[in-house]
């Protein structure tokens, strides 16, 4: 076993030519400058590499919080036209009701010029169904000229036609009969024949129109969708506003009278403005355009 370990013992002069060897390298390594241009190209690599993955973590970092920001003010602007959009869509919604406020005014004013009756424009601001004359309650009363028993009509869709009539006066407003109430009774004429009889209501303004009197004799004259009209005899209503058209026709054996049902002209469920008319006094308008 001695004689093994002495195989890797190395002698004194062995070591210390294998160290001058070495020396000998590095001195000469240095004295040519080639190991002092590796230490500057090792050096700069390493360096340069860390300072390349600083900047590209902090350029991310910066990438970052840029696109926070830029995300930010594009949900402000995003929320601020949303908000410009709706104010947009309700100037426009609110144009156009305005427009359509102005064509039926303005259609509604046209038609009052034309009256011989000095009349009364006037809006619905409430309805009852439940009171005694399923009333409609508009915002004119004594001290703008509306008195009891004035007949009421009002223009919707280029088209005239009966409403009913004041029932109730107060200061500033007043209640309305419509012709469609168990009450209410007019005179009327169909347009086609001329014949007349007595129209009354049936409690709903959905329901038709119940007319009475008609002979029998006439069955063959008449015509659905032919106009009524009122008739103006009693002198409680302007002649010939329409009423409504003829929408059914029944014989009855026991009855000399034909049982005719009318569909009023109105749309009572979209009504929104009246006029009512006073029978006694003349359209200021219409004298002042006589005299001239």
């Amino acid at each position: 076993m001695a004689r093994k370990h002495a195989l890797f013992r190395f002698q004194l002069p062995e070591f210390v030519l294998l160290l001058l060897i070495v020396l000998s390298g590095v001195m000469l390594a240095f004295s040519s400058g080639g190991f002092v241009i590796s230490i500057e190209k090792v050096g700069f690599t390493i360096v340069s590499t860390l300072q390349k993955g600083v900047n590209t973590v902090a350029s991310g970092v910066g990438n970052t919080i840029n696109a926070v920001h830029e995300l930010s003010r594009l949900r402000e602007e995003n929320a601020a036209l949303t908000e410009k959009l709706k104010n947009y869509e309700y100037l426009q919604r609110t144009n156009t009701e305005i427009r359509k406020e102005n064509e039926r005014l303005k259609e509604q004013l046209d038609f009052s010029n034309t009256i011989e009756q000095k009349n009364y424009a006037a809006q619905i601001i409430g309805r009852d169904p439940d009171s005694l004359y399923s009333g409609l309650t508009i915002n004119k009363g004594s001290r703008n000229g509306i008195k009891k028993n004035m007949p009421v009509i009002a223009v919707q869709n280029g088209t005239v036609g009966l409403v009913g009539k004041v029932v109730t006066v107060g200061i500033g407003t007043s209640l309305v009969m419509p012709i469609y109430d168990l009450k209410c009774s007019v005179s009327g004429r169909i347009q086609n024949t001329r014949d007349i009889g007595l129209i009354t209501g049936r409690g709903s303004s959905e329901n038709p129109l119940s007319m009475k009197y008609i002979k029998k004799r006439v069955l063959e004259e008449l015509h659905f969708g032919d106009l009524v009209v009122t008739s103006g005899e009693t002198e409680n209503y302007i002649r010939d506003i329409p009423i409504g058209s003829i929408s059914k026709i029944t014989v009855l054996d026991y009855d000399s009278s034909l049982d005719i049902e009318i569909t009023p002209i109105i749309d009572f469920a979209r009504l929104e403005t009246v006029i009512v008319t006073d029978l006694q006094e003349k359209n200021l308008h219409i004298a002042q355009g006589g005299q001239n």
